[in-house]
């Protein structure tokens, strides 16, 4: 569907909150706390962004989009070219990191802009009058994103806020956090290494059932990646080296493979797999989906065997 973007605010350095309306006047489609959308830009390219409204309504959507130095076209078009009245398509709400229903407290821990779907977690906990703890990790005060919205919560429930510390003063920080309660749910949003730290942490305190995570960033190579051969229907292969993206190696080739966030999330690319083991590094399969060996997201998942068969 297409909307139109209503409002435009600053909310922290290179950080600005669009509010989006229904281009014809129709409902917006309801969603739930952890919910993201599929934005195609005026540039053609489609980006995920989460959606941290106040209140959800069926009038309005509201996203925060911080501008990325190394922007690959999605925050550096929405922060120089979108304006009021500039018209977007849409997908529907789409979530895989949705609240669970657990009674425990829950710690909601957020690098940089990873706070906008915690935002949206935290508001749907305080009308519930849930227990939870939210806490805000930025490089320093002025690029702490979305402040206002800190505040407001900080009147009701625990808001923590933690700017210019070094990764072992993060990890002290954290490990001070998790020490406070006997139990928890965790989640978390943020760069890759704030994850990882998160989660290494989590599993030990809590037990890893209880982590709960989502990124927009394609994942760095792992120690365990290794090269690989993608074999098509018609017995083609193409190599697959460490650093590259199956899909990025399969585009080249000029094989037709849809795609759209390229980091996981969307699962436009999803193929089936005839043979070979995946390792699948993406956030849009199931545990299950994972499980059954039946799919591979070349976007950002590997192979752990030398060749990997696909349906394409």
């Amino acid at each position: 569907m297409n909307a139109i973007i209503t409002s435009i605010a600053q909310a922290g350095a290179d950080v600005r909150v669009f509010e989006l309306k229904s281009a014809d006047g129709t409902p917006l489609p309801a969603y739930a706390p952890g919910a993201h959308l599929d934005l195609t830009l005026g540039n053609g390219l489609v980006r995920q962004y989460s959606l941290c409204c106040r209140d959800p309504s069926p009038e309005r959507y509201r996203i925060a989009v911080k501008r990325d130095p190394a922007s690959r076209g999605g925050s550096a078009w929405l922060h120089e070219h979108a304006e009021v009245g500039t018209m977007l398509e849409i997908g529907l709400p789409r979530n895989a990191f949705g609240l669970g229903q657990s009674n425990d407290p829950h710690l909601l821990l957020a690098g940089g802009i990873g706070i906008t779907p915690l935002l949206s977690m935290a508001y749907a906990l305080l009308r519930a009058g849930r227990e939870f703890h939210l806490a805000s990790f930025a490089r320093d005060q002025a690029a702490l994103p979305l402040p206002d919205d800190l505040a407001s919560i900080a009147l009701h429930a625990p808001v923590s806020i933690h700017v210019g510390l070094d990764p072992h003063q993060t990890r002290s920080s954290l490990a001070q956090l998790m020490a406070g309660y006997p139990r928890a749910e965790v989640y978390t949003c943020g760069p890759a290494p704030f994850m990882d730290l998160v989660t290494e942490l989590g599993a030990t305190r809590f037990g890893a059932q209880s982590l709960h995570q989502e990124s927009f960033q394609a994942p760095l190579p792992a120690s365990g990646d290794r090269p690989f051969r993608i074999r098509l229907k018609n017995g083609r292969e193409l190599d697959v080296p460490v650093g590259r993206s199956a899909l990025a190696c399969l585009q080249e080739a000029g094989i037709d493979a849809p795609c759209s966030c390229e980091v996981g999330v969307c699962g436009t690319c999803r193929v089936a797999i005839v043979s070979g083991q995946a390792r699948h590094h993406d956030s849009f399969l199931s545990d299950e989906e994972k499980a059954s060996g039946k799919w591979f997201l070349p976007c950002v998942s590997r192979a752990t065997t030398e060749v990997l068969a696909l349906d394409l």
